[in-house]
C-alpha cells in the first residue's frame, strides 16, 4: 500500500472537521434557549478558525494541493462562516426586528457565499494566467474575519453577564456593514507573503503591548482578538482611502490595456467569420482599383 497517497486525505479532514463545527454552531443556536447555547455555538465556530487555519498549510505541506480541496474549503467557508453565524447573531441580537432581523442576517450569508464565489473566480483567473504566488492584497472583506467579529461580539457579552457588548441596533449596523464590505472592492491584506524583518518583529510588540494594555485593564482576553480585527479592518479602509487616486490610475491603464488586446482578437474573429472577405463586386486585395472611364 502506498501511504503516499493518503496524504490527500488529511487537508481534506481538516476542511470536513471544519464543516462540523459550523455544523455543531447551527444545531446549538437552532435549538438553544438561552445565552449559554449562543456562546457554546460561537466556541464551536472558533474550532472552525482553527481547522480552516490548517487546512490549506497542511495541504502545501504535504503538496496535496488539489481542485477539490479548493472547491470544498469554499463549501466549508460557507457553512461555518456565513450561515453558522448568521443565524447565532439572529437569535442573539436580531430576533427582536422580526422579518427583517431574517432579511439582515440572509444578507449576511449571500454576501459571503457571493465573496467566496468571486474568489474562486480570481483564483482560477490568476492560475490560468501562470501566477502561483499568493496575491499581497484580496479583492474585499474576507469571510472568517467577518465570521470572527460577530462570534468575538457573542463571547464578550457572555462574560460580561448582564452587560451587552453592543445593542441590537448596533449589531444589526455592523452585520450590513460586514456584508458591504465582503462584496465591495475595497483591498485588504492577505498577509501570505508575510516575511519576518524589523516591520514585523514591530507589528509583534504592538500585539503584545495590546494584549497586556487589554490585560491589564481588566478586559476579557477575547477583547484582543476583537482588537486585531477591528485594526485588520480599519488598516484595509485607511490604505483604501489613502492610495485611492493610484489604484484608481491602476485600474484605469489595466483596462485601457485590456481593450488594446481584445481589439486585434476582434478583428481575428471577424476575419474568421467572413466579415473581411472579398465580393464578386469588390477588386481584389492584390489588384489595382479600376480606372474611370
Amino acid at each position: 500500500m502506498d501511504f503516499r497517497k493518503t496524504y490527500y486525505i488529511l487537508p481534506n479532514l481538516f476542511t470536513l472537521s471544519c464543516v462540523l463545527s459550523g455544523f455543531t454552531s447551527l444545531s446549538l443556536s437552532a435549538s438553544g434557549k438561552s445565552e449559554v447555547d449562543l456562546y457554546l455555538a460561537a466556541l464551536a465556530i472558533c474550532f472552525g478558525f482553527f481547522f480552516d487555519t490548517f487546512d490549506g498549510r497542511l495541504a502545501r505541506l504535504t503538496k496535496t494541493q488539489s481542485d477539490l480541496g479548493r472547491e470544498l474549503d469554499s463549501l466549508a467557508d460557507v457553512i461555518t462562516f456565513g450561515a453558522a453565524p448568521a443565524l447565532m447573531v439572529y437569535r442573539w441580537g436580531l430576533s427582536s426586528f422580526g422579518r427583517l432581523g431574517v432579511l439582515i442576517a440572509g444578507l449576511y450569508v449571500c454576501a459571503g457565499a457571493l465573496r467566496l464565489a468571486r474568489f474562486n473566480v480570481l483564483s482560477h483567473r490568476e492560475q490560468m494566467a501562470g501566477q502561483k504566488k499568493p496575491g499581497k492584497y484580496t479583492l474585499g472583506l474576507s469571510i472568517p474575519p467577518a465570521a470572527s467579529v460577530l462570534v468575538l461580539m457573542v463571547i464578550l457579552s457572555h462574560h460580561a453577564g448582564e452587560f451587552r457588548v453592543v445593542s441590537e441596533s448596533a449589531t444589526a449596523a455592523i452585520v450590513l456593514v460586514l456584508s458591504v464590505l465582503m462584496v465591495s472592492r475595497v483591498r485588504f491584506r492577505s498577509f501570505k507573503d508575510i516575511r519576518f524583518n524589523g516591520k514585523t518583529a514591530g507589528m509583534l510588540l504592538l500585539i503584545a503591548g495590546a494584549y497586556g494594555a487589554i490585560v491589564y485593564a481588566g478586559l476579557h482576553r477575547a477583547s484582543i482578538f476583537l482588537f486585531l480585527v477591528t485594526a485588520y479592518i480599519a488598516l484595509g479602509l485607511a490604505e483604501e482611502v489613502i492610495f485611492f487616486r493610484a489604484r484608481r490610475a491602476e485600474a484605469r491603464a489595466s483596462r485601457q490595456a485590456a481593450a488594446e488586446t481584445a481589439a486585434p482578437a476582434e478583428e481575428e474573429v471577424l476575419r474568421e467569420l467572413g466579415a473581411y472577405d472579398e465580393t464578386e463586386d469588390s477588386p481584389s486585395a492584390g489588384s489595382p482599383a479600376p480606372k474611370q472611364a
